[in-house]
């Protein structure tokens, strides 16, 4: 029993080693991974920065009442075309108290003033006309009553603005008019809605916003890395989120001297002429991304950026060629202009060499495949 217990241990024994040997082979003999491998290549590259932004109308007019009151009526809608002069509200005139009784009280006293010069007027006219009164005399006289009835006339025209707004002779101050034309792109007031006139002190109340909707810039905000790059004159191409597959040119005009922190970042405002199609109706403040090109090579040897490689010490570049079958040398290379894809070469390389597609990993199916093989 011992012997034939002994026999069974070796056996197994054997049968272990026989069994361990045959998948170290097996595994030995799996296909390693086999890296391919590409020339660099002959492209133009360009390098775009993007500004977010909007569109909006290169003039943007407000329009304000001369005179405080009530909105009377409003004849225009918002979206509504308008030509200089057209009539854009009305205003009723609520007077000050306190301006209205001044008034008032001037008009009593060009009256009571005027009764006296007519009087001392009409005296001394008929001495002069008998000629105990000198002509020197008379004319002062004369001038006196004159001055009477302009200043009477003045109040009592003050008093019918306050009133009414207009002294009747010209544009009355109730009639709000456009100043431009264009089109009308809001009317923050209805009727019955009180208004400030503009004057020194206060902007006033806006009646209506008018714009020119065919006349379009483009502002926006470039980062302070890219700030740098930018020049006046530059092709900006604008993408509107409103209007799909459609592309518009521009040209750059202005970069702001003084940046604006916003988030921890600090960014630059940017303004655009935009080239319209009459073919698309752009409103006003459609969201907007300019694309501006701020570097670009014609022709230059480039690999795809995503082959290079850098050291973990010296964060130099460098790439892996090919010098035999699956046999891999480091190159150093010198790095260009890149355009997030391929990145020019400036030293290193030359179009006969084959760069080592380095992040390729073995396909999950081909796995898959061998253990069924196995089974």
């Amino acid at each position: 029993m011992k012997k034939a217990g002994k026999y069974i241990l070796i056996i197994a024994l054997i049968l272990g080693v026989i069994y361990a040997t045959n998948f170290f082979i097996s595994t030995n003999n799996q296909d390693p991974i086999k890296y391919e491998s590409e020339n660099p290549i002959r492209t133009n590259i360009e390098k775009k920065t993007v500004a977010t932004g909007k569109v909006v109308p290169e003039d943007e007019v407000e329009i304000k009442p001369q005179i405080s009151g009530i909105v009377n009526e409003v004849f225009v809608k918002e979206g509504e075309i308008v030509q200089t002069g057209d009539l854009i509200a009305t205003i009723k005139v609520v007077p000050n108290e306190q301006a209205l009784n001044s008034a008032i009280g001037r008009v009593e006293n060009a009256k009571i003033s005027l009764a006296n010069s007519e009087i001392d007027y009409n005296r001394n006219k008929g001495l002069y006309d008998k000629g105990i009164v000198s002509n020197q005399d008379f004319i002062a006289i004369e001038l006196r009553f004159n001055q009477s009835k302009q200043e009477l006339e003045n109040a009592g025209n003050d008093l019918k603005i306050i009133k009414m707004g207009t002294a009747g002779k010209g544009a009355t101050n109730t009639n709000i008019r456009a100043t431009v034309s264009g089109t009308v792109l809001t009317v923050p007031v209805k009727k019955g809605d009180q208004v400030i006139e503009s004057n020194n002190f206060n902007p006033g109340t806006t009646v209506a916003t008018i714009a020119d909707l065919t006349d379009m810039i483009f502002e926006g905000q470039v980062d302070e890395a890219e700030v740098g790059k930018l020049k006046m004159n530059m092709p900006l191409s604008i993408s509107l989120g409103a209007i799909d597959d459609k592309k518009f040119e521009a040209t750059l005009r202005f970069v702001a001297p003084q940046g604006i922190e916003e988030q921890g970042a600090v960014q630059f405002k940017i303004e655009a002429n935009v080239k319209l199609d009459s073919s698309f109706f752009v409103r006003a403040g459609y969201s907007a991304n300019a694309t501006i090109v701020i570097g670009e090579k014609k022709n230059v040897l480039a690999i795809k950026e995503a082959y290079v490689q850098f050291d973990e010490e010296t964060k130099e570049p460098f790439v892996e060629l090919e010098i035999g079958d699956q046999e891999f040398e480091r190159r150093e290379i010198e790095l260009g202009l890149s355009d997030g894809i391929n990145v020019e070469i400036l030293d290193g390389l030359i179009e006969s060499d084959k760069v080592k597609v380095w992040n390729i990993t073995e396909p999950f199916k081909k796995k898959n495949d061998k253990d069924k093989t196995k089974k």
